[in-house]
């Protein structure tokens, strides 16, 4: 499944705001408070309303009154549409809708429907609809969808108000779609890589794919290494290439059964544990590790990808999240960067500006000005950098 479209409305800075025709890759820029981590948090919330329910994912940010648009009294309302493989001829768009409110001061679910149409301009069919708990699902998808024939029901009463249908209901096979969109959705990772954390010798981890932190890349490394040696070495070879020195990158076991990761130097004897090692380095093994995993994540979330990084790497690193968008897994990336901006294609930019205290999106290739100056030879960082994004900057 690939994301196309995400209206927002009443979520923290965005009143009402929708991104169309989302890219494979999509790079979203905009000064402080503009939104960004906003937009990357409406992930997090709901991948941490579908782990437990819509409560604990309010609380883990405040509460539902910290979270709804300053000044609104409504409910929230997310809807994303996205795009899935193929059946035949004909791609279905899945189109997911979530309005969350209050009863008796308390969050629960309003709506939740999960709808289909066979190509983009198919009808629209529910096959999972609920409302305060109580819905249906459809039984019969294939023959509904495709064949024509009438829906077979299943009617359901949720256990709770704050559940989502899709928690419970995407468990079994027999609601292919459902369960298809859990497993989607569930699979999500949205990166919060912290250096201290990868460096840190004292911390244990397991595990074939890297945790949000990081702290586990020294067990990931060692995993990879024993279990796909063909991408560890893919990975030393771009270090090589990028990283002066480094000849050679290890993931040691120690006597007490934790894993450190030591970097061996070619003009040195002895390597260097990984936090004798500059933060650039690790970062960019650890996104390395990241992008060149055995199975990749449907969507993956990375904010400032840009620090601590040389800006001569910036271009090659936007190729690799670019090659692993191409290869099934969508990137939604926010930077301050104009190198980073530079490297990009005028349809993967986005920008967010800030209007009366709620913000909305924009994209670049929509822009006539910003169009015809990219077409004429111009960088998209370098136009950022000339106010040709207009909003996008602190002084607008």
């Amino acid at each position: 499944m690939k994301i196309e479209t995400i209206r927002i409305k009443n979520y923290k800075v965005f009143h009402d705001a929708e991104i169309e025709n989302a890219a494979d890759m999509s790079v979203f820029l905009g000064a402080n408070g503009s939104g960004k981590t906003t937009l990357f948090d409406m992930f997090g919330f709901l991948n941490d309303a579908l782990k437990e329910n819509v409560k604990r994912a309010f609380d883990k940010r405040g509460g539902f009154h910290e979270v709804i648009s300053r000044d609104q009294t409504g409910n929230i309302l997310f809807e994303i549409e996205f795009r899935s493989d193929k059946i035949g001829e004909r791609s279905p768009w899945i189109t997911y809708r979530l309005e969350t409110g209050l009863k008796d001061n308390s969050p629960i679910v309003i709506d939740e429907i999960l709808s289909c149409r066979m190509g983009r301009t198919g009808e629209k069919k529910e096959l999972l609809a609920f409302s305060r708990g109580k819905g249906f699902a459809v039984l019969n998808e294939e023959e509904y969808l495709e064949g024509g024939a009438e829906a077979k029901k299943e009617t359901q009463v949720l256990d709770s108000l704050d559940t989502l249908a899709v928690k419970g209901l995407g468990q079994f096979k027999t609601f292919k779609t459902v369960s298809a969109f859990r497993k989607y959705l569930e699979n999500w990772f949205l990166s919060d890589f912290n250096i201290d954390a990868a460096k840190d010798i004292t911390a244990a981890g397991t595990g074939e794919f890297l945790s949000p932190r990081g702290e586990n890349l020294p067990a990931v490394a060692r995993f990879m290494y024993h279990r796909h040696p063909d991408i560890f070495e893919r990975i030393l070879e771009k270090m090589k290439q990028r990283v002066p020195g480094i000849s050679k990158i290890e993931a040691r076991e120690t006597e007490d059964g934790r894993i450190v990761l030591k970097f061996q130097d070619g003009s040195f004897k002895d390597p260097f544990i990984a936090r004798h090692i500059s933060d650039g380095t690790i970062k960019l093994f650890g996104y390395l590790v990241l992008l060149n995993a055995p199975r990749s994540h449907p969507l993956l979330c990375i904010e400032e990808p840009e620090n601590y990084l040389h800006p001569e790497l910036l271009f090659e690193l936007a190729e690799e999240f670019r090659r692993y968008a191409r290869n099934g897994g969508q990137v939604f990336i926010s930077t301050h960067s104009p190198e980073f901006i530079n490297a990009l294609n005028i349809d993967e930019l986005f920008w967010l500006t800030r209007e009366k205290g709620y913000s909305t999106v924009k994209r670049a290739d929509r822009d006539k000005t910003v169009k015809s100056l990219v077409e004429a030879g111009d960088l998209l960082g370098s136009l950022w950098k000339q106010n040709y994004l207009k909003g996008s900057g602190p002084t607008g």
